[in-house]
Order: C-alpha cells, then structure tokens, then sequence
C-alpha cells in the first residue's frame, strides 16, 4: 500500500466521508467528481479494505464498543418506559434516584428556576400561567427518540426490509386504445 493510500485510509476513518479523504490524502486533486469516483475505487481495494478493517478492529477494542453494546444501549432507549421517572406520588424522580438504564434513555434536563413577577406562555395555547401557579423549580427531562431507536434495532434484527420485490406470477397486460384522426 502506499503512503498516499495509507493517508486516504486515516482521512476516510475520520467521518467515512471518501470524497474528502480523497482530497486530503492527493492534495493535487481538486474535483469533487474526480475524488468521489476515486476515491470509491479506492474503497474496492483490497488492500485498502483491509487496512481499514484492522483499524476499525483496533479502535473497537481500545473503545470497548461492540455491536452487542450499541444494541444493549438502544434497547435501553427503546424500551424506555416514562413511568420510571416518576415517583409513586407523580413528582419528577431526581437525577440520582433513577437507574442506570433509565438514565441512558435521557439525553437531557433543563431545571427551570420561578423568577421575579415574570409569566409563562405556554406556545401551543397562548395562556399563561400565573406565577403562583409555578412551582419554585420545574425540572424538564428531554429523552432520546425512541422511535429512531426502534427503528434501528428492527433493521439490525432484519424485520424491515428495503428491497422491493417486482416480480410476478402471471404476465399484466396493457389496454392501450388509440383514436384515429380524421
């Protein structure tokens, strides 16, 4: 393999991206077109496909991340079950009562402070709430799309397929009528 090849492989690890490792890695090119087919060619190498390989392999095992762990972290997204922030009375759980599992399912929360005389408007119905009515802190937990991860863990499992099948039994046929002029 050469240096440049070798190059265009670190580049392409980077984000995946074949046109733009092409372009870092033969700084003379300048055409997208030119690196995009290029640099496709390169990834039918086989030995650029198994330099790649290796260091997927390596960065893998130095990040501890498997297929097995991404599939356990989107099942925990997926199953998420929004009961399980909530304390038996119906408040908010804080951050360092909930399970690991639930708390892999939350990308975020907001805590919201009850300031001076303001109101808040809710957007959807444009009434506002009086301020007494405001708790003193509001604490807003944002998850992750569930139906996203879902979706992901039906694809890797094969229940969605993508491919259209546009064979048939019998022959269709085409009525076609055609008017004469006079």
């Amino acid at each position: 393999m050469t240096n440049a090849q070798k190059r265009f492989c670190d580049e392409y690890l980077i984000d995946f991206n074949a046109t733009r490792a092409y372009k870092a890695a033969y700084k003379s090119c300048r055409k997208d077109e030119t690196a995009n087919v290029n640099g496709s060619k390169l990834l039918r190498n086989t030995k650029v496909k198994e330099y790649i390989a290796e260091k997927q392999q390596e960065m893998q095992e130095r990040n501890k991340i498997t297929q097995d762990t991404i599939i356990q972290e989107l099942a925990k997204i997926a199953l998420f079950n929004i009961k399980d922030i909530y304390n038996e009375d119906g408040t908010l759980k804080k951050v360092t009562e909930l399970d690991d599992d639930t708390a892999k399912a939350i990308s975020g929360v907001k805590i919201l402070q009850k300031a001076g005389a303001m109101k808040i408007t809710l957007s959807k119905t444009n009434n506002e709430i009086p301020l007494e009515h405001i708790p003193e802190q509001t604490v807003e937990f944002k998850t992750n799309d569930k139906t996203k991860a879902l979706e992901l863990l039906g694809k890797h499992l094969g229940m969605f397929k993508e491919n259209v099948n546009l064979t048939q039994d019998k022959p269709f046929e085409v009525n076609i009528n055609v008017k004469k002029k006079n």
